[in-house]
């Protein structure tokens, strides 16, 4: 008896062994690794932001944005929210606000920064590109760089980088008039590139123009491999989400191409979410040969494997996933469960962290 008792145990522990093996091998979701195998779970860094946008670190101090009008800097465990003095009224329609927030590469003596906002006076709606100068703990709109960027319901794009070459580039999107994304003198449905100062760089693919890419539909990431390629994240029309490698002057389809569609003169993504799935990817950046990309509807980090074409989710379980940022040993990101489309908890929305070992 003894001995038939110590079989039927044996054998039960070796199936849930398998089941246990089979499970770590099939998913991908951080959420279930982390139960699976122990990793470490994402450590939260602040809570109780207000739809949080962009994602800027210095040293050991973040800077992030709210789309509602606030920069807020974390610093030794500390949140400071500050004011804005801007010279246009903020949107307040969906989508819209404070968005894209660049540091200036002299921001340590100059205390400027790039922003892109929404902004509503008695022409209408659009997004501008201007400098702030952070000074006696208030930012103030500094600089015009760009205007008239359309804006509409939907579809503001709004992600602002320096690049490796020193330009500065924001996304743009087609404010729900999507012929106007083929229309090169228009500056939506775009990836523009600018200098520093707003002036058109000399080298840009179209003559005196802000235009380095067309073709999108609302494009809310962008950023560079080490060897200088360009790579962006884009909102489909209701799914085929994209993921592109962008070029130069090319045409990236919208409204006339998406997904797996191909079209002669026109360039399909590296990666889509097909159309029956939808990722509505946001901030992004690149390590170690991957995409990271924060998807919304998609509510996880996802990484993409352009060399090998492989994709999978990183982080789940935590809801609308806005910015990512890679500095240093650790993957950052927030949550953006406050904008209108998540579910939001007592705490709001967070900063949270992840070592890059735990990417492997």
């Amino acid at each position: 008896m003894k001995q038939l008792f110590l079989f039927i145990l044996l054998t039960v522990t070796l199936l849930a062994g398998c089941s246990k093996a089979e499970k770590t091998m099939t998913v991908d979701r951080q959420s279930d690794a982390v139960k699976e195998q122990g990793n470490q779970k994402p450590e939260v860094i602040m809570e109780n932001l207000e739809v949080p946008w962009s994602i800027e670190k210095l040293g050991d101090t973040f800077y992030l944005t709210e789309r509602p009008g606030h920069i807020v800097k974390i610093e030794n465990g500390k949140m400071e929210r500050y004011d804005l003095e801007l010279q246009k009224k903020l949107s307040t329609a969906a989508e819209a606000g404070l968005l894209g927030f660049v540091l200036a590469p002299d921001f340590q003596d100059s205390n400027r920064a790039y922003a892109y906002y929404t902004y509503e006076d008695n022409g209408g709606q659009f997004n501008r590109v201007v400098t702030l100068r952070l000074e006696d703990g208030i930012w103030t709109e500094e600089k015009l760089l760009l205007d008239h960027i359309p804006s509409g319901s939907y579809h503001h794009g709004g992600r602002l980088k320096i690049g490796p070459d020193g330009k500065l580039y924001a996304t743009t999107g087609d404010a729900t008039r999507r012929e106007i994304a083929q229309d090169i003198n228009s500056l939506g449905g775009k990836i523009l590139r600018m200098n520093v100062d707003g002036t058109i760089p000399h080298d840009n693919p179209f003559p005196n123009s802000y235009v380095y890419s067309y073709g999108h539909r609302n494009p809310q990431g962008v950023t560079w491999s080490p060897d200088g390629e360009l790579f962006a994240s884009e909102h489909g029309n209701n799914a085929n989400d994209e993921i592109n490698r962008i070029e130069a002057g090319k045409n990236y389809g919208w409204p006339l191409i998406e997904g797996h569609e191909e079209q002669e003169g026109m360039v399909s993504p590296l990666f889509t979410s097909g159309a029956e799935t939808t990722w509505a990817p946001s901030g992004m950046d690149y390590y170690d040969g991957k995409l990271y990309v924060a998807a919304l509807r998609g509510t996880a980090v996802l990484a993409f494997d352009p060399g090998s074409g492989e994709q999978k989710e990183i982080i789940t379980g935590l809801g609308r996933i806005r910015d990512v940022l890679i500095d240093e040993a650790y993957l950052y990101f927030i949550t953006n469960n406050t904008d209108g489309r998540g579910n939001p908890q007592k705490n709001g929305d967070k900063l949270y962290r992840l070592p890059l070992s735990e990417l492997e």
